[in-house]
């Protein structure tokens, strides 16, 4: 026989999913079915959860489960923040394929976006500096500029130690 379940147990499950969008319940079902949830409940609360500020953009959603109760949280990702930086309008998925992202960002919007990524514990990086490398490699690779100029380019000016970088 299984383990009996104990209700003050916390559990988490992360959820990969579009933004005011419900996640497919035949991918919730496996996940958190055995700890006695409803999925279609569960991809309600992340459609209220995603709706406001990730309409539209794939984002992060941890479920923390505890008693029977579930509590979603956005967990942001570097693609996802520049994309919201970059303030685009919502699209629609399913009729608006293949978007290039040519918008231009701030050297300070990518220092608080490595910030906020630091602060959800996402980046592996040891200082400040690594972070925001971390956060330009996203920026080449969703393909908007920096300071208008290419990301790749004021990475190695932070190398180089032409751009600073504060400490925290």
């Amino acid at each position: 026989m299984p383990p009996k379940f104990d209700p003050t147990e916390v559990k988490y499950v992360f959820v990969r999913c579009y933004g005011g969008e419900a996640p497919a319940t035949a991918s919730l079902a496996p996940k958190i079915g055995p700890l006695g949830l409803s999925p279609k409940k569960i991809a309600d609360d992340i459609v209220k959860a995603t709706t406001k500020d990730y309409k539209g953009i794939k984002c992060t959603c941890k479920l923390t489960i505890q008693n029977r109760q579930a509590r979603v949280d956005v967990v942001p990702s570097a693609s996802s923040l520049i994309i919201k930086a970059l303030k685009e309008p919502p699209r629609d998925r399913k009729k608006v394929k293949n978007i290039k992202h040519s918008g231009n960002l701030t050297l300070q919007t990518v220092i608080e976006l490595a910030r906020t990524m630091r602060a959800a514990e996402r980046s592996r990086s040891i200082k400040l500096e690594g972070t925001v490398k971390e956060i330009l490699g996203t920026c080449q690779s969703v393909g908007c500029t920096v300071e208008k100029q290419p990301p790749h380019d004021v990475i190695e000016k932070i190398k180089s130690g032409e751009i600073e970088v504060p400490m925290e």
